[in-house]
Parts: structure tokens; sequence; C-alpha cells
């Protein structure tokens, strides 16, 4: 098994007024070059958790991070408009939370943040502000909501 202490949080960059299906997902990843979809985990909007890559098999999600990390998406994060957003269900939020507490419990002391956090850090100052993201994903602050979790 692979030496864990990552757990990284994305969103499809999809429209929330569009479905964006597991099928899809692979389709697209396969077209821009992998092997499969690049996540260890997909979040539909309606909470069911797909699992894609097996947790042995590294991801392919966040450059860089990969061989220590899981990567978890969820369906969404563009407005009906095409504006970032969080648009997560509520049984999105729960099935991501019990994820993420399970995962904790398998891989204890990992932290949890989002893509968009691993962004360099431009100017040096040790913190990833806004204008440094390379993209807005997941749309939300991972690292702040999930600050507190403890394992399931």
């Amino acid at each position: 098994m692979r030496e864990i202490d990552l757990l990284v949080i994305h969103c499809s960059a999809t429209r929330e007024d569009r479905g964006y299906t597991t099928e899809q997902l692979e389709r697209d990843h396969k077209a821009r070059g992998f092997l499969r979809a690049s996540y260890n985990f997909y979040i539909r909007r309606n909470g069911e958790i797909v699992p894609l890559r097996p947790l042995e098999m590294v991801p392919a999600h966040a450059t860089g991070f990969n061989k220590r990390s899981i990567g978890i998406c969820y369906e969404g994060g563009l407005t009906a408009t095409g504006k970032t957003a969080d648009t997560r269900t509520i049984l999105q939020k729960e099935s991501l939370l019990l994820l993420l507490k399970l995962l904790l419990a398998a891989f204890p002391g990992s932290c949890i943040c989002g893509h968009r956090d691993l962004s360099p850090d431009r100017n040096g100052d040790g913190l990833i502000t806004p204008d440094e993201w390379l993209k807005a994903c997941p749309c939300f602050d991972a690292t702040e909501e999930y600050k507190n979790l403890t394992t399931y």
C-alpha cells in the first residue's frame, strides 16, 4: 500500500443544472491522455460515492502530490451560468464527510485540502492566496471546512 498523508478534494467544474456521469468523466480524462479517470473517488449529486482508481494505484490529480495523496472529486462546482460556486448538494456533503472520516481512519494524520491549496506560493509568503490559485477547485475552502474532522 502507498504511504498516504494528503486527501485532496476537487470539483468536476461542471454546471449544477447538468449531470456529469462517471462515464463522461472517464471519457473526458481519457481524451486528455489519462488511462482512466484520474481520481480515486467521484461523488455524484445524489451522494453516490463511485470508486475510480484503486487506492493502490497512484492517481493523476495533483502534479507533484499524486504519490502521497488520494484524489476525491465531486460533481459540480459551477452555477448554471458557469460561475464558480460551492454547488455541493446535502447528499454530496454527507457522503464527502463520511468518505473523509473513513479515509482518515485508514490513513491517520493525513491532511485534507482543496486542489487550489496545492498551487505554488508565488510570492513566497508561506500562504496560498486566491491570486495564486491555478484553479478555484474545489470552489469552497476544504481546509477550513474540515480542519477539526475526526475519524468515523
